[in-house]
């Protein structure tokens, strides 16, 4: 299994060798430190925790200087699962970069999308709003009847207006258009959730 962690910097398009266009996503990535083990044995399920990125000493709490000691202050800490087959062997204090991924490999990415706040139904789920004459003054923007027939209490999953964004967001299917090993780029076809410096998981 590979696995990075990357920092989304902007978008930009590339032009194939056929003169086509693509949008693409440039992620800047750097090397993860490991920083723990979960095995099967001990706590139920094997993963790799990995260190990424620094931030400075007086915000480190005492419980992660005690834990991480000489190997770093790391800005973020993430967990990557592994399969139970997965025999490859990981060593605390090892470092981990791009050398695993390729261009044109799929991958998959995770990454907390944009928070827009509290949305009325028809940016949040895409209700056309109510008809525009015959005595409709004031409704273009409303959701409409809530009531359910004659139920009394209001169904479980009704479509509403309510917080939108800021969700955990998987897209998979994602192709790697080209990869600068030395400046620690990544360049991924399409779209990826988050704003400009959102920590964006890559698995492959």
């Amino acid at each position: 299994m590979k696995f990075t962690l990357g920092i989304k910097q902007n978008m930009t398009q590339l032009f194939d060798e056929e003169g086509r266009v693509h949008p693409v996503t440039i992620l800047q990535t750097g090397p993860m430190t490991i920083t723990g083990l979960r095995t099967s044995e001990k706590d139920g399920y094997k993963a790799v925790q990995v260190g990424f990125g620094t931030r400075h000493e007086k915000n480190i709490n005492n419980a992660q200087k005690g834990q991480f000691g000489a190997l770093g202050n790391f800005r973020y800490v993430q967990e990557f699962r592994l399969a139970e087959k997965d025999n490859a062997q990981y060593t605390i204090g090892d470092k981990i970069d791009l050398a695993g991924f390729k261009e044109g490999d799929t991958i998959q990415v995770s990454a907390i999308s944009k928070g827009k706040g509290f949305q009325g139904v028809v940016k949040r789920h895409g209700f056309h709003g109510g008809p525009r004459s015959h005595g409709q003054k004031h409704s273009e923007r409303e959701p409409g009847s809530i009531s359910g027939g004659l139920r009394t209490t209001l169904r479980s999953g009704m479509r509403m207006a309510g917080r939108m964004g800021s969700d955990r967001t998987t897209v998979k299917n994602l192709k790697v258009a080209q990869i600068n090993p030395e400046a620690g780029l990544i360049v991924v076809r399409g779209a990826i959730p988050g704003r400009r410096g959102t920590l964006v998981e890559i698995r492959g």
